[in-house]
């Protein structure tokens, strides 16, 4: 790809957003008229455009949601996806899925991980029918949304009859085709999710670099190919990111979404310290959590990181996707994450000349302000 200068530049100009942009990870609340489709498309019980019908539904409620609520960058909502991994695994060759294989994550949560036993291709587009009609809806844009071949590998039963790195850039290998399907659909910004990275990092420190090599590798491998205008995020769940901050940093995203509510400033002041040169969207929102923080909450959150990472480098956004929430507390927060945003942007303006010294002026064409509600 370009370089990262000449790509900031490009998505400026294609995207036109305002100074710390708001967004979402991904999910959108999984209610049980969705699990219920899922469930009777799967069994028979339904066709194929009976279930497809019911999934547009759930996909316009969740961008007219986002809408009215006056999010700059808009997700489609996942409803047709039962877990990040399973969803793709179902359409590559090269993997199994079981009905009854269920392993505990954690707490209650279960999950059926997949089985890569084969060489992985992709034989058709997967998630392109899906964004293309939710950007149907709406003049914003609208995320694409993957799952990134480390994590696909990670929360998989994985050959052992091939070395990890080869098996992960066939994976990024199909990737890297459904991106360029998402590019030629329009879809301008795209997200590769990689909650595992440091999840599979090895105990053994002398194992390290051979690890983030080919972990970096394959999203790079995933990603390359798209275009200078087309805005790549990637998202980190709960780690410790200052062991593998410069593999972040390789994969070479546009914009780095991480959890990071729970941490105080930790995450935050982090990332400051280390002069990380990326767009950063350090989560504001604890989504594990069904409290809906203040808005005094989110606001400190959103300040804290403008000023200390600089704003013209901050996303707002919730820690992770919103799958295991309800809708009603996902409005609210979301409201009081837009309205946060809002309002910082808002003191940058006010605070003049000596903001300016340590706020870079926005793009031109980027507008400064709240969106329409």
């Amino acid at each position: 790809r370009d370089t990262a200068e000449a790509r900031r530049a490009a998505q400026h100009e294609r995207l036109k957003l305002p100074v710390l942009p708001t967004t979402t990870i991904g999910s959108f609340p999984q209610t049980v008229a969705v699990r219920t489709a899922r469930a009777e498309h799967r069994a028979g019980r339904i066709t194929d455009a009976e279930y497809t019908a019911r999934i547009r539904e759930e996909i316009a409620r969740t961008v007219r949601a986002q809408e009215e609520l006056g999010l700059d960058v808009l997700v489609h909502g996942e409803a047709e996806r039962n877990d990040m991994v399973q969803y793709f695994a179902e359409a590559l060759d090269g993997f199994a899925t079981t009905r009854h294989g269920w392993v505990q994550s954690y707490g209650s949560r279960c999950t059926r991980p997949s089985i890569l036993f084969g060489d992985v291709s992709r034989p058709a587009p997967i998630t392109v029918d899906w964004t293309s009609y939710a950007a149907s809806l709406t003049e914003r844009p609208v995320k694409g949304m993957l799952t990134g071949p480390v994590t696909i590998l990670a929360w998989s039963f994985v050959r052992d009859d091939a070395p990890a790195a080869e098996v992960a850039d066939q994976v990024a290998l199909a990737l890297r085709d459904e991106i360029t399907d998402l590019e030629a659909a329009g879809t301008a910004v795209i997200q590769v999710d990689e909650p595992a990275l440091r999840e599979l990092l090895p105990l053994r420190e002398a194992d390290r670099p051979a690890y983030l090599d080919w972990s970096v590798g394959s999203f790079r491998l995933a990603t390359g190919g798209a275009a200078t205008d087309t805005q790549i995020h990637t998202h980190l769940c709960y780690s410790e990111f200052e062991t593998v901050l410069d593999a972040i940093d390789g994969l070479d995203a546009d914009v780095t979404t991480l959890e990071a509510s729970r941490s105080g400033s930790g995450i935050v002041d982090g990332l400051a310290a280390a002069d990380f040169p990326r767009d950063v969207g350090p989560g504001v929102w604890d989504i594990h959590s069904p409290r809906v923080p203040t808005f005094d909450e989110v606001a400190q959150r959103v300040r804290h990181a403008a000023h200390a990472i600089g704003a013209e480098r901050v996303w707002v956004n919730p820690d992770c996707g919103l799958k295991t929430r309800g809708w009603k507390e996902t409005e609210a927060a979301l409201d009081r994450l837009v309205a946060a945003a809002v309002t910082v942007r808002g003191e940058l303006a006010r605070e003049g000349d000596d903001a300016a010294r340590a706020v870079p002026a926005a793009p031109a064409g980027a507008v400064v302000g709240a969106p329409k509600r």
